[in-house]
């Protein structure tokens, strides 16, 4: 038998969204960093979904609670609830669709409305492996990037290039941000000890985002 470890045996929890238009690898983002899967039967998110991984900064087991959501407008009436307690975002773009790129802006724009100041915000093109279909420059995104004060990455989900460091990085400087205090926390769940109750972990509150988010005008 393998060693037992705890799934709940963490230090903090982290809540990071993933946000972006529909059809730029979200989900497959997700799958990697999690579970170590692609796929390439593409279909869209539906509502919302999250998944957990644990990594070690420091000396510390940080564990990333990471919700992925549908990038269709018709979804879009799940914003407060997909946002509430986020400390860190990917927003994610299709290096070979320029609109994708084009509509970061407005996305950010949503996330910093409904978020803490000091939310981490890691922009991230992926599909880099489609080389001979690039639409998006390195030099673009990383200029919006700087001008806009967040970290900027290209991955492939495909590939597993930089999908881990991506996560990782974003998960690190969380990490540095809260234990500096400089996060408005309150009741945020990034620093409730282990062993209390997460309220935004309950399989509850996804099913209400779900039932209340999907399907309003």
């Amino acid at each position: 038998m393998g060693a037992y470890r705890a799934d709940d045996d963490y230090d903090y929890l982290f809540k990071v969204v993933l946000i972006g238009d529909s059809g730029v690898g979200k989900s497959n983002l997700l799958s990697r960093f999690t579970k170590n899967e692609f796929s390439l039967e593409s279909k869209s998110t539906i509502g919302v979904e999250f998944a957990t991984r644990s990594i070690k900064v420091d000396d510390k087991v940080v564990k990333a609670q990471i919700w992925d959501t549908a990038g269709q407008e018709r979804y879009r009436a799940i914003t407060s609830a997909y946002y509430r307690g986020a400390v860190g975002a990917l927003l994610v773009y299709d290096v070979t669709r320029h609109v994708t790129f084009e509509n970061v802006e407005r996305w950010l724009k949503e996330l910093r409305g409904h978020t803490d100041a000091n939310i981490v915000v890691m922009l991230v093109g992926n599909k880099a492996d489609l080389r001979h279909l690039r639409a998006v420059s390195t030099e673009e995104s990383t200029t919006f990037a700087e001008q806009e004060k967040i970290f900027f990455m290209e991955t492939s989900a495909l590939e597993s290039m930089n999908v881990e460091n991506a996560f990782t990085e974003v998960l690190t400087q969380i990490y540095h941000v809260v234990s500096k205090k400089a996060l408005d926390i309150g009741d945020d769940p990034a620093t409730i000890p282990k062993g209390q109750t997460i309220n935004i972990s309950s399989r509850d509150d996804v099913s209400a985002v779900k039932k209340t988010g999907c399907c309003s005008t």
